[in-house]
């Protein structure tokens, strides 16, 4: 079943940027690239808009570094501005890929989470183990890098199946494909690197 049919322009509203961005800086107000966009708010929402809507938007860079947490994870982190518009894309686009979503599925959705997780984890285990009486298993596991490894060409193409609106899809090209653009740049700068080392 094809969705969101167009809903580009209520996508990049200045009503829906604001929104997204009164959600996104939840928790981050003192972080000084949110404080540096803050300071010119709505001159930024407005230019977000106005590129958008003359399609001379281009996703920036990531910034690279890693954290612990408690494992060693390598982070991308892309600018204030786009992860405004992740944020601003996603407030459209959840909705109606929810209802698509398996009900056993409890990571990053509305009404979900961890806590229900592992009450549905524990109703499932009484079942299988028959009421404690037999040793049953779980598997936990991760897909390392996870979103290094998506094809995105594949992805895309999923989201055309679902998504008849062509400048929803535009947009979405353009913000999944900025992670292939950064990795390839990062690759022809190490190259740089190790020709100067020579």
């Amino acid at each position: 079943m094809k969705i969101l049919h167009n809903k580009y322009k209520e996508l990049i509203s200045a009503d829906n940027l604001l929104g997204a961005w009164s959600e996104f800086i939840k928790g981050k107000k003192s972080k000084k690239d949110i404080q540096k966009f803050s300071l010119g708010l709505m001159d930024n929402i407005f230019e977000l808009n106005r590129s958008l809507s003359d399609y001379t938007y281009r996703h920036g860079g990531y910034q690279e570094f890693n954290i612990n947490d408690p494992k060693p994870r390598n982070i991308h982190k892309a600018t204030v501005r786009d992860r405004l518009l992740h944020h601003a894309i996603h407030r459209k686009l959840y909705p109606a890929f929810d209802r698509f979503f398996i009900a056993d599925s409890y990571s990053c959705r509305i009404g979900k989470g961890v806590h229900k997780a592992v009450k549905r984890f524990e109703f499932f285990s009484k079942i299988i183990s028959r009421n404690n009486s037999r040793t049953c298993w779980i598997l936990k596991c991760d897909i390392k890098k996870f979103f290094d490894s998506i094809d995105h060409k594949i992805l895309i193409y999923i989201l055309a199946q679902k998504i008849m609106d062509k400048k929803i899809l535009w947009l979405l090209n353009e913000t999944i494909g900025s992670f292939d653009r950064a990795k390839t740049q990062l690759t022809l700068f190490e190259r740089e690197r190790e020709r100067e080392r020579e």
